[in-house]
């Protein structure tokens, strides 16, 4: 009896998925606490909250569209290519209200995510094909709109680079931004007809278009979403980080899909949550800050953040058969 009881309770864990990441999470927090005593302070969780805000909203975009059985691989180059827009847009018209200058990199981001989903909804182009060509592509209009030249701090209005650390009851601009995305795209896709279609859809198409489910505008839908989060993302990553270079980003697509993937998102589509993936993205973003307070090199670094996301792959790919 007891060892059924335990039974149970082991796999309603390791269905649960967050509260299996939880559960990890404070697991490896035991010996980098002890490693660094000052791990857990208010700055340093304060340091780390900032660093996954922009994580988190790139993160929940790209689970839009791997939740509809797809991926986007041009995650980084619609961020250096909206970021910078927004920081040339600065530098030449300094007067220019931070509010537009976000507009600006959301209306760039939902432009390139909606010529992605014509390619993919209407052209029939798979996704990972599109967006990997896609991705050189707005890379390479990013080195054209520069000139390949680089937008620097001094370059931008200190106005613009400060507001994402002003702050609101103790917290951040940048962290509330990411929470009113984290609370409008849960609302989304719990509470929301098309919400419950893109889960249908990335479950399974074919049933899905049999009780009337418009693939086409679910497809083209997803990207546009995951488009102007990106460029969102692209606005906020160049006022966060004072610069605005023709590499920014590079490579972040693999911190969006490793942040769905330990949030337990199904790769093939139809399963996964908001809060999984934002656990996910506070999951790297605990471990990039704990792998240099245990002294590791570089490249261990990049190692064991590998080892853990394809751990994590290998844990999902091995719950969705039970």
């Amino acid at each position: 009896m007891g060892s059924t009881r335990i039974k149970n309770l082991g796999k309603t864990l390791i269905e649960k998925r967050e509260a299996s990441l939880v559960i990890l999470l404070l697991i490896i927090l035991i010996p980098i606490q002890i490693r660094s005593p000052q791990f857990l302070s208010f700055t340093n969780i304060d340091r780390i909250l900032n660093d996954i805000s922009i994580l988190s909203i790139v993160a929940i975009g790209e689970f839009f569209v791997i939740l509809s059985n797809g991926i986007d691989l041009s995650v980084g180059s619609i961020i250096a290519f909206s970021g910078m827009a927004s920081g040339m847009l600065n530098e030449a018209y300094p007067s220019t209200p931070i509010i537009f200058i976000l507009l600006l990199g959301i209306s760039i981001g939902a432009v390139m995510g909606a010529i992605n989903g014509l390619l993919v909804a209407y052209g029939k182009i798979p996704p990972i094909i599109t967006t990997l060509g896609t991705m050189s592509v707005y890379r390479g209009l990013t080195f054209v709109l520069s000139g390949g030249t680089w937008v620097t701090a001094h370059e931008m209005t200190s106005s613009f680079i400060g507001f994402p650390r002003t702050r609101f009851l103790g917290i951040s601009a940048l962290i509330w931004m990411a929470l009113i995305v984290i609370g409008l795209s849960y609302y989304f896709i719990q509470h929301t007809r098309s919400g419950r279609e893109i889960y249908a859809i990335g479950g399974n198409a074919t049933a899905a278009k049999f009780v009337g489910v418009n693939e086409k505008r679910i497809r083209f839908l997803v990207f546009v979403l995951s488009g102007t989060l990106f460029g969102f993302a692209g606005s906020l990553w160049t006022a966060r980080y004072a610069s605005a270079v023709n590499e920014m980003a590079t490579g972040f697509e693999m911190q969006a899909v490793a942040a769905c993937v330990l949030g337990g998102v199904n790769f093939a589509g139809g399963a996964g949550a908001i809060p999984g993936v934002v656990l996910g993205a506070l999951f790297l973003g605990v471990l990039n800050n704990a792998l240099p307070v245990m002294y590791l090199s570089t490249f261990y670094q990049v190692l064991v953040q590998g080892l853990v996301v394809l751990s994590a792959l290998i844990i999902n790919t091995v719950v969705d058969a039970v």
